[in-house]
């Protein structure tokens, strides 16, 4: 009963965000429920009060939710795809999901595809918990791409990009663009985006949204997946009413909707230190960075809080992502977007993680950047790095790279001789001894 009446206000809370577009009735429907028709400074306020709102948090819901809606649940209902939803053959819904399912067995055997049993159980479970009935519709499928991003395509295949596991701090910002996915799918938006495209564009647009949507996912180039992203990129309604469903099947598995707001604060602070504007970014060619859209998750969060014991999981999200964090931050480094790294492993060094990989990888970036004084700051890193705690192994290679470059021959000498002992059957084994060789020589 307490659940209950806990849920209601969360829906209120949404329905009023939802409610405040600029049209007559629902300007009238605040009024009478104020009692001041009549009074016209009272209306100006109320006027001013909701344009307020509509700017920090203008949640877009084309079934208008009123200000004294009795079933608050409709602002976000979710009759509108029925658990197993085939459309019918005839239909352009139906050639659309067959364009998809084709693109899905591509998919099934893409290079990029991780298929790490713990890992896809990890995310599967919690995606199939958010979806409720719907579980059985969607398949998830983690490729490795190192951008910050998640797409759902309207026969439920969704896709999490490795470079967005890197930058989750816990489950409840997993949960968080998982949800988002969910509720693009749940209001059929790649539907309503196509349609878009076929009345207002011409055939040859329309051929080229088809021809990106049957590509094989993550078998191209950056380039090409930003083009395929700005292709099936949502509007802002879209985008709002899919961070409005994802609200709510948050909250309805206790999860910490503050986390909303945290993760879009991250993104803003990593796109904000990037300097390289002219490379593309598939993410925020669908996803443009948004303050507004920051600070109404914020606005969300703030009047919920305190309602729930809400979940974060940082322990458990480690447990399952911590494995391949290595791996994925060697990916982000070969983008050579250097300042955006560097301001990702400033976040990952404050989340916690182990400072022994934050500091070799920061070693790694001046290494790699090789700019005037980076082959010094490499070093200092990498000493941090093993004097903070247990870097990899690979460190020790590193520094004899370095120290070579430098000419440091015997300081070299014995980084890879380190490296050498630390893991004896290494791939490049043969290859560094032909370093150790040589500088004997």
């Amino acid at each position: 009963m307490i659940r209950l009446g806990v849920t209601a206000a969360f829906f209120v809370t949404l329905s009023v965000l939802t409610g405040c577009q600029t049209n007559k009735a629902t300007y009238k429907d605040a009024f009478d429920q104020a009692g001041k028709r009549n009074d016209p400074k009272a209306q100006a306020e109320m006027k001013k009060e909701l344009e307020e709102q509509k700017k920090t948090a203008a949640w877009a819901e084309p079934r208008r939710a009123h200000l004294d809606d009795p079933a608050p649940l409709s602002a976000y209902r979710l009759e509108d795809l029925s658990p197993g939803h085939r459309p019918s053959i005839e239909t352009d819904e139906a050639g659309l999901w067959m364009t998809m399912d084709r693109s899905e067995q591509r998919l099934k055997t893409s290079g990029r595809l991780i298929k790490d049993p713990a890992l896809n159980a990890y995310v599967r479970d919690l995606t199939c918990r958010l979806a409720g009935p719907h579980c059985k519709d969607i398949r998830v499928y983690i490729l490795r791409i190192p951008y910050f991003n998640a797409t759902m395509a309207p026969n439920g295949v969704m896709q999490v990009w490795s470079g967005a596991l890197l930058r989750l701090r816990n489950e409840a910002q997993l949960a968080t663009i998982l949800s988002h996915e969910i509720g693009h799918y749940l209001r059929r938006h790649s539907l309503q985006r196509y349609r878009d495209i076929v009345n207002k564009s011409g055939a040859l647009v329309v051929l080229q949204f088809a021809a990106a949507l049957a590509g094989a996912p993550g078998a191209g180039d950056i380039a090409a997946l930003a083009l395929l992203a700005s292709i099936q990129s949502y509007n802002r309604d879209q985008e709002r009413e899919a961070d409005g469903y994802g609200l709510r099947l948050m909250y309805e598995q206790s999860y910490d909707p503050g986390e909303a707001h945290e993760l879009w604060s991250r993104i803003l602070k990593e796109s904000d230190a990037d300097k390289d504007k002219k490379a593309p970014d598939p993410f925020f060619a669908s996803h443009p960075p948004s303050v507004e859209r920051r600070d109404a998750l914020k606005d969300i969060a703030t009047k919920l809080s305190g309602e729930k014991d809400w979940l974060v999981n940082r322990e458990a999200y480690v447990a399952a992502v911590s494995p391949f964090w290595q791996q994925f931050l060697r990916d982000e480094l070969k983008l050579g977007k250097f300042d955006r790294s560097m301001a990702l492993l400033e976040t990952l060094a404050e989340d916690g993680m182990e400072p022994g990989l934050t500091g070799f990888f920061k070693g790694e970036l001046y290494r790699l950047r090789n700019g005037d004084g980076d082959y010094a700051s490499a070093l200092m890193a990498y000493e941090e790095a093993l004097n903070s705690g247990q870097p990899p192994a690979e460190l020790h290679r590193s520094m004899g790279l370095v120290l070579r470059k430098l000419k440091r021959v015997e300081d070299a000498r014995g980084a890879f001789s380190k490296y050498l002992l630390l893991k004896p059957d290494a791939k490049d084994a043969e290859f560094i001894r032909m370093f150790i060789d040589g500088e004997n020589s």
